[in-house]
């Protein structure tokens, strides 16, 4: 036991500004929030490197929703990610998800470029046209190696 209060008084403060900083950065990223209005959609990746849970969704360069979850389909071996979207951003059925880069040296974010659909997605749809994440590594070594498509 600490027989110093001094060592008690700073020993609570130091508790008290850990427990403040993980609810200032809770409450900063959003963690555990879901809009009342938001759907959820399911994006199926050939490959989804890069994204995880938590990583932004995007349309038009603006967040509209976050990867809640993800997993690996047994049966298709794709991943599969859940996104949870603004409800007042509704989208056609026929809205593409593709993995995008932010640059060099940025993170990755799943980006919805809306199609022409006269209908729109409802609570729990599939996005079926999706696009997996360019590996870098991959077009380097292409390059280098001097191989390619051609």
């Amino acid at each position: 036991m600490a027989e110093n209060p001094t060592e008690v008084a700073v020993g609570a403060g130091v508790l008290a500004l850990a427990l403040g900083f993980l609810v200032f950065a809770g409450q900063a990223t959003g963690f555990g929030q879901r809009a009342e209005n938001a759907y959820e959609l399911t994006a199926s990746f050939r490959t989804a490197e890069g994204i995880g849970v938590g990583t932004d969704v995007r349309l038009a360069g603006v967040k509209i929703g976050t990867v809640t979850a993800m997993d690996l389909n047994p049966e298709t071996f794709r991943a599969e990610a859940a996104l949870s979207l603004d409800g007042s951003y509704v989208l056609p059925d026929d809205t593409a998800a593709l993995i995008s880069s932010e640059g060099l040296l940025g993170g990755n974010y799943v980006e919805l470029v809306p199609g022409g659909s006269m209908f729109n997605f409802e609570d729990g749809q599939v996005i079926a046209d999706t696009q997996g994440a360019v590996s870098l590594v991959q077009l380097l070594m292409r390059f280098v190696s001097g191989t390619g498509d051609e």
